[in-house]
C-alpha cells in the first residue's frame, strides 16, 4: 500500500479549519484536521510534507512523524506543527481503517468506555473569523436573534447562574468560562483593578448562588496575564473554589507559573498551545502544572499527544485534551481520553456539536449525561459528509503521484 494522493479542504464558512485527506492506491483514505492559519498550513502540506509522503507506506506512522519532525525541529510549534498534526491524525485514521479497528483499539485499547466531559461556554460564532485568535474581537457574539439555544458565551457574560442550571439539566457538571479576558485586553495583561476584578468574579458568584457546588467551573485565561496580575486574580477567585486555572501565563514562563501555583490550592492547567516533548518535560518538571492539556490538532497529532500523555503520567499528572475547534479533533481527543490511563475529562462545546459539526461529518462521539464516548467505527470513526467536498465555498488542493 502506498500514499498516492494528498488533498486539503478549506471552507469559506469555516476559514480557520483545514481538512487533510490521505488517499492510498488501495482505496483507503485517512482524514485529519487542524485549526488556525488554514491557508498557510495548506501551503506547508503541499509544498513540504506531501513530497515526503507520496509513494510511501502510510502505516509507518512513527517514521513519518520523525521525518516531519525533522522539518520543524523537535520543539517547533506553528504552521508546520499544525500541518503535521493533521497528517498524523489522518494516518492513524487510515491505520484503523486498514485493520478494521477504532483508534482507541489500535493505540492499545480503552481504559474506560466513556469519560467525563465539560462544556466550554462558546457560542455558535466563536473563533469563526479568519486570521483571528481568541480575543474578544472574535468572540462571535450575536448581534441579532441567537443562532440557537446555546449562545453560551453571551450567557456566561450576562446570566452565568442560569447557564450553569441549563448545563446541569443536561447532566453536564463542569463548565469553562473566561470572564477576565476583556480586562486583560484593556490593560495589556499588566495589571487588574479592583473594579475589573469584581466584574470578572461576577459570573462565579452567580454560578455559586444558583447551583452551589454542583458545578465545577474552569477559568480560562488564554495566557494573557503577567505574574503580579495573575497572583492578584487567584487570590480573589480562590474564594469560589474553581476547578482549575488554565494558561494564566504563557507556558514557557515556568518561574512565574510556579510562583502562582505555590499561592493557590486550585490546580494550574497547562498548555493547549505547546508543542515539543522537551518543552512539556521542562514544564512538568518545574512543578507549575497540576493538569496537563494538549491539543491533538496542534501538538503533532496522535503520536505526539500520546507521548505527552505518557510523560504526564510519569509526573503523576492527569491529562485533559483540548478541543474548541472541529469535529475530527474532538473525536480523536475522545479516543485518547478513553485510552490514556491518566485521561480524566474531555473538552466539548455544545453550541458546536449540536449544530455545525453535524453539517460537516457523518458521525459524532456519543454524548449523554455529562459523559462522552468515542465513535465505534474504524479509525476515529467519522468521514466528511460527501457534499462537503463539492460545496461552492470549498477550496480543494491536491498533490499526487
Amino acid at each position: 500500500m502506498k500514499i498516492d494522493r494528498i488533498r486539503t479542504l478549506r471552507l469559506e464558512e469555516f476559514p480557520n479549519l483545514l481538512y487533510v485527506l490521505i488517499d492510498t492506491d488501495e482505496g483507503v483514505t485517512g482524514l485529519g484536521e487542524t485549526f488556525i492559519g488554514a491557508e498557510a498550513v495548506e501551503s506547508y502540506i503541499h509544498e513540504t510534507a506531501a513530497p515526503k509522503l507520496l509513494d510511501e507506506d502510510p502505516l509507518t506512522i512513527e517514521a513519518h512523524a520523525r521525518r516531519l519532525r525533522d522539518v520543524l525541529g523537535r520543539n517547533g510549534a506553528g504552521v508546520e506543527s499544525r500541518g503535521s498534526s493533521a497528517i498524523d491524525i489522518g494516518l492513524w485514521d487510515l491505520f484503523g481503517k486498514v485493520v478494521g479497528q477504532p483508534l482507541y483499539q489500535v493505540l492499545g485499547g480503552k481504559v474506560r468506555d466513556q469519560v467525563r466531559m465539560y462544556n466550554t461556554c462558546a457560542g455558535y460564532g466563536y473563533v469563526r473569523g479568519a486570521g483571528t485568535g481568541v480575543g474578544s474581537g472574535n468572540w462571535g457574539l450575536p448581534t441579532g436573534e441567537p443562532a440557537g439555544p446555546y449562545e453560551d458565551l453571551q450567557a456566561f457574560l450576562t446570566n452565568a447562574g442560569e447557564l450553569a442550571q441549563s448545563l446541569l439539566d443536561q447532566g453536564i457538571t463542569a463548565m469553562k468560562i473566561w470572564p477576565f479576558d476583556q480586562a486583560a485586553e484593556e490593560n495589556h495583561g499588566q495589571f487588574i483593578t479592583a473594579a475589573q476584578l469584581k466584574v470578572g468574579l461576577e459570573p462565579l458568584r452567580l454560578i455559586r448562588e444558583q447551583v452551589g457546588d454542583a458545578m465545577d467551573v474552569m477559568l480560562e485565561f488564554h495566557s494573557f496575564w503577567n505574574t503580579p496580575a495573575a497572583l492578584r486574580i487567584v487570590k480573589a477567585a480562590d474564594e469560589y473554589d474553581p476547578f482549575w486555572y488554565e494558561d494564566l501565563l504563557p507556558a514557557y514562563e515556568t518561574e512565574g507559573l510556579r510562583r502562582v501555583a505555590d499561592r493557590t490550592a486550585t490546580p494550574l492547567t497547562l498548555s493547549e498551545t505547546m508543542a515539543g516533548l522537551v518543552n512539556f518535560e521542562h514544564l512538568f518538571a518545574s512543578g507549575a502544572a497540576a493538569i496537563a492539556m494538549v491539543d491533538v490538532g496542534w501538538v503533532g497529532g496522535v503520536t505526539a499527544a500520546k507521548r505527552v500523555g505518557n510523560l504526564a503520567e510519569a509526573h503523576s499528572l492527569p491529562i485533559a485534551p483540548h478541543d474548541c475547534t472541529g469535529p475530527i479533533v474532538l473525536a480523536t481527543s475522545t479516543h485518547l481520553s478513553c485510552h490514556l490511563p491518566n485521561g480524566f475529562i474531555q473538552e466539548t462545546v455544545r453550541a458546536f456539536y449540536t449544530s455545525w459539526y453535524r453539517d460537516l461529518v457523518t458521525e459524532l462521539p456519543r454524548i449523554e449525561n455529562g459523559m462522552i464516548a468515542p465513535p465505534e467505527g474504524p479509525g476515529h470513526g467519522m468521514e466528511l459528509n460527501p457534499e462537503v467536498l463539492t460545496r461552492a465555498d470549498a477550496t480543494v488542493r491536491t498533490s499526487a503521484l
